[in-house]
């Protein structure tokens, strides 16, 4: 389902101005390139003027009211992330008045105390990469993957509930929820986390369910696993994040007792990760945060292995011959 947002939206919505709150984008793109052997595929261009998937996820988060950009990237791919994407977007957000940053996301960035195995090439994972914002993001903060593309509509609700952050309730977290058949590939089973919520629409639980995929009745989208029907209209979550800048100290103390529980020299000392939503659904799980399930009716898509690419660039023009967004992608911002 494409959401259509009235020409004039940018200018209801934008919060762009001096007054406004500062909220960012964190953008987890450490991780790109380890999957494709070599070549950096998710900044190979998919749009009409050459822009990546990065591009439409930053435009419709500027456009919903986020002021400040940060790349979590790894310190040996930033001439390349740069190069393609990086220069023009600082440009671009200097043009808006929104702020650009960088963090870097390390091996051994570790806790005092703990020693890098030297056979350790596997990244420590996405509660890492998030907390290589510490000390450069200070207010609340969207987090979203650099590969995925996930529509306007969760950046606009993200932006609302976090505009609603209280010092005095670090512990109020959200998640955008997207809608299972809006998530599926037409190529094969995919991986999901499918959510479980109380009455009210906070989180209780995530059941990850492998081996998803698409079926059609009737012209009825439907979803199984393992020949058992799961319903298509479940919420799951696709790592689209609401946080508060006191995360991150949370996400300090919990990497300290991430470790904790490796004993060095062990095969799980090699290939364990630190990562966000199974923390926070630890931490949830404990009481100490809630976590309200934004839901979204976007189509989700994004880049798993090359061959997506072309689907990925047919997914754009649709969506650009649809009105959705302007073949020259920020021209609407950039001429207000």
């Amino acid at each position: 389902m494409i959401n259509m947002y009235p020409a004039d939206a940018a200018d209801i919505i934008n919060v762009l101005g001096e007054k406004a709150m500062k909220l960012s984008l964190v953008i987890m793109a450490a991780g790109i390139g380890s999957r494709f052997g070599g070549g950096i595929k998710q900044l190979e261009p998919v749009g009409r003027q050459g822009e990546i998937i990065m591009d439409y996820s930053i435009h419709d988060a500027i456009e919903a009211g986020f002021n400040k950009i940060v790349f979590i990237i790894r310190k040996d791919i930033e001439e390349a992330f740069k190069e393609a994407i990086g220069n023009r977007i600082e440009a671009i957000c200097e043009s808006l008045n929104v702020e650009t940053a960088y963090a870097y996301q390390s091996l051994d960035d570790l806790p005092e105390g703990v020693v890098l195995p030297p056979e350790r090439t596997k990244p420590w994972g996405t509660g890492q990469a998030v907390l290589a914002c510490k000390g450069i993001v200070n207010e609340p903060f969207a987090v979203i993957n650099a590969d995925d593309y996930y529509g306007k509509e969760a950046f606009l609700k993200l932006r609302s509930f976090l505009e609603g952050y209280d010092p005095a309730e670090p512990e109020k977290l959200c998640m955008a929820g997207f809608v299972l058949k809006n998530t599926l590939s037409d190529n094969g089973g995919v991986t999901r986390g499918v959510c479980r919520m109380d009455a009210d629409g906070y989180l209780t639980d995530v059941d990850e369910t492998s081996n998803i995929v698409k079926t059609e009745t009737d012209g009825v989208i439907g979803a199984e696993a393992d020949g058992k029907a799961i319903d298509a209209e479940s919420l799951v979550s696709m790592n689209m994040w609401g946080l508060t800048p006191e995360f991150i100290e949370v996400l300090e103390k919990g990497f300290v007792e991430f470790f904790d529980g490796i004993e060095p020299g062990t095969e799980k000392e090699l290939k364990a990760e630190y990562l966000l939503p199974i923390y926070i659904d630890s931490l949830l799980k404990d009481g100490k945060v809630s976590v309200k399930v934004l839901k979204t009716d976007d189509k989700w898509f994004g880049v798993t292995y090359k061959e997506d690419k072309q689907t990925v660039v047919d997914s754009f023009a649709s969506l650009i011959d649809s009105g959705v967004y302007n073949e020259d992608l920020f021209s609407n911002l950039l001429n207000k």
